[in-house]
């Protein structure tokens, strides 16, 4: 199932779609305790599934790596049956970028320094996935060689640019959004906001 399918769909309001097709709900549940028997709840719908569930003081996120729209209802109506509230803005992915002149040469580095695998050719990952993936990116100029993506929900995707200007930032350009905007802080140090749009 496609981001723009998934959100098409009746009775997934909860859920929002990152970059990679990976939806996402957080669910505000206020203590450890009622974190812990949700996800127990929902484990048994999880078997065999490619998924994450983040348990916090103050809430649960649910993550599927493959959108599935009828598994997204189901673990809804666990949620609302436990009297549990929906934070559909909390979703965010961030990755780290690097632009590499040989990405073969560098790649090792830093899977060494994280203690991370490699996820394809371009792709290192925290196999407890705990932090952020780092993805390196085919460059021909020494510019900016670093910089963080930042994936948020589509309908989050303006407001978060937003902000990062008011905080003191720039837009470097918006020529690629909706699916992605590059900013800069107030040194020249870039990210990027990204959302699913325009990517299917």
């Amino acid at each position: 199932m496609r981001a723009r399918e998934f959100h098409e769909s009746q009775g997934v309001e909860d859920w929002r779609v990152l970059v990679g097709d990976e939806a996402c709900a957080h669910f505000r549940t206020g203590s450890f305790a009622a974190g812990a028997h949700f996800a127990q709840s929902i484990c048994p719908m999880l078997e065999g599934r490619q998924a994450d569930v983040d348990i916090r003081p103050d809430g649960v996120t649910v993550r599927l790596t493959e959108p599935d729209a009828e598994l997204a209802r189901r673990i809804s109506a666990v949620a609302r049956e436990s009297g549990m509230a929906s934070v559909p803005v909390a979703p965010q992915r961030v990755q780290i970028s690097i632009d590499a002149l040989g990405i073969p040469e560098v790649m090792p580095f830093w899977r060494a320094v994280l203690g991370y695998t490699e996820w394809g050719d371009e792709d290192l990952v925290d196999p407890r996935r705990c932090g952020p993936p780092v993805w390196f990116q085919q460059s021909d100029i020494r510019r900016n060689r670093m910089h963080v993506d930042v994936y948020v929900p589509h309908d989050q995707g303006e407001a978060r640019v937003a902000a990062a200007i008011a905080a003191g930032g720039t837009l470097v350009t918006d020529e690629f959004a909706p699916s992605w905007w590059v900013l800069a802080d107030p040194e020249g140090n870039e990210a990027c906001v990204g959302t699913w749009l325009d990517r299917e």
